[in-house]
């Protein structure tokens, strides 16, 4: 069974949570696959990561950018892990079917949105039903991750 860790966000917009979180998955020596709800988000996504710090790189690509299977992250709307990642992060609403596949998958939606908030309901209770481990965590004012539930 996966890890599933639900991020509500409320402070910080996931351009600026979601390489960071990446960054730390990097860092750990895993891969990530980043599941988006449209083309159009994934393609902003991608242009996002590669110029969201003057003092990083995130090495990642897309379908088009060929050598799916050697990207650390990969970026698609489809349910594939096409460079065997470790890690799947669902963005803007995405759900994912099966995820035994994954260590680990992070659900980031937006906590302003209530329709988001209302989705990510929902996709907590089908996960915890399925057996999965499950952490909810939501940020604090300072922008950081408080743990508020465990399932």
């Amino acid at each position: 069974m996966a890890e599933l860790l639900f991020y509500h966000l409320t402070r910080r917009r996931l351009e600026q949570v979601l390489p960071e979180l990446l960054e730390k998955t990097l860092q750990r020596g895993w891969k990530a696959v980043v599941k988006g709800g449209s083309e159009e988000r994934i393609q902003q996504l991608n242009g996002d990561l590669w110029t969201y710090g003057r003092a990083s790189f995130l090495p990642h690509g897309v379908k088009a950018d060929g050598f799916a299977d050697k990207q650390p992250v990969y970026l698609t709307t489809a349910d594939e892990r096409p460079n065997n990642a470790d890690v799947l992060f669902l963005v803007d609403g995405a759900d994912a079917g099966d995820v035994s596949a994954y260590a680990r998958v992070c659900d980031l939606f937006d906590g302003n949105d209530e329709v988001a908030v209302e989705s990510a309901r929902q996709r907590w209770k089908r996960a915890k039903d399925a057996g999965h481990t499950l952490t909810y965590w939501q940020q604090s004012e300072t922008g950081g991750w408080v743990k508020k539930a465990e399932g």
